[in-house]
């Protein structure tokens, strides 16, 4: 179950991927296989070589694409998100998450 995230927050995710840019989407999470696990950062892009390539850079491996609704990304959390989105630069996601 997916919240803490705005209708625009969403669209532009949406709009970013489907233009062939790796975009980053990060909100509040719940599944109850990862109970230790708040939130998810869903790294997008519609060019799944480019979204390969990216993923290579910080070891995921591209079977964990998940290819749903036309949108390809990485889903990312736990430590694995908050290190690549330190490396990434995305410190309003961090921030505003506690990343």
């Amino acid at each position: 179950m997916a919240f803490g995230i705005e209708r625009n927050e969403l669209k532009s995710w949406k709009v970013k991927v489907s233009q062939g840019e790796v975009a980053f989407l990060t909100h509040y999470w719940m599944d109850k296989r990862f109970p230790n696990c708040y939130t998810v950062t869903k790294v997008g892009c519609n060019n799944v070589q480019k979204l390969k390539a990216w993923g290579r850079k910080y070891g995921l491996d591209p079977a964990w694409i998940d290819y749903k609704n036309g949108y390809p990304h990485f889903d990312l959390f736990g430590e694995k998100q908050r290190e690549i989105l330190m490396k990434e630069q995305k410190w309003s996601m961090i921030k505003k998450f506690n990343l």
